[in-house]
């Protein structure tokens, strides 16, 4: 497993393509891994050994079943390089007849000192009002910064974007950074990302290469995947 690397478009922006020209397009999907034992509860973070729950494993095999109809469109599936987002992702590459690449960068959130601590007690530690509505101005102590964790995401996204034109690729990843992301790509500023969810194991598919990029729908549980189009 290794780890590319996204430096190559210091902007954060995809390389210029045709936007009249599908073949010059990437659909990207989004996946949020499924549940763990500890979703909600615990900021467990870069934590290993936290696996998929039976519910989890339920939903990722689920989330697969959606994806199975793309077929040979799909040209990678990639996840961060922890248990729960490569357990999200083993079915979806089976049902693909494809292997899953690893890529730290979409790996969750740094939280430094606030690893592993309940979330009930952070929610009640007076920074929690600018992680919630500013948060575009905290840095997690000891750890990493929204801002941080958006421009690799961002970075990430347009690596395999690039590296998949013409197809469709399939990011596993976390709510937080997904969330980051789709800011990015509305043209909302990160301070406003709070206010949206990502469930466990939902779709969340981004056009790219036709101009600015069309996000498709946020947060999908449900529904045809393959039918996926610019309105």
């Amino acid at each position: 497993m290794t780890t590319p690397s996204h430096d190559h478009h210091p902007t954060g922006q995809p390389n210029p393509t045709d936007p009249a020209n599908p073949a010059s397009h990437t659909l990207v999907l989004l996946v949020r891994h499924g549940l763990t034992e500890l979703t909600g509860s615990v900021l467990y973070g870069r934590t290993p050994g936290n696996h998929l729950s039976e519910q989890g494993v339920t939903q990722a095999e689920a989330v697969a079943k959606r994806i199975a109809p793309l077929g040979d469109r799909v040209r990678a599936v990639v996840a961060s390089n922890i248990e729960r987002t490569q357990e999200t992702a083993a079915p979806i590459a089976a049902a693909l007849n494809l292997t899953v690449d690893a890529d730290d960068a979409l790996l969750e959130a740094d939280f430094g000192e606030w690893t592993n601590q309940p979330l009930d007690q952070l929610r009640t530690r007076p920074e929690w009002h600018s992680v919630q509505n500013h948060p575009s101005t905290f840095r997690f102590p000891g750890g990493e910064s929204f801002m941080e964790m958006q421009q690799r995401m961002v970075g990430a996204v347009h690596h395999w974007a690039d590296r998949c034109v013409g197809g469709t690729v399939v990011l596993v990843s976390h709510a937080d950074l997904i969330k980051t992301y789709v800011a990015f790509a509305a043209g909302t500023h990160l301070d406003q990302f709070q206010r949206l969810v990502i469930s466990p194991t939902s779709v969340t598919p981004i056009l790219l290469g036709a101009g600015a990029p069309i996000v498709l729908a946020v947060n999908s549980t449900g529904g045809d995947l393959a039918a996926l189009a610019p309105a």
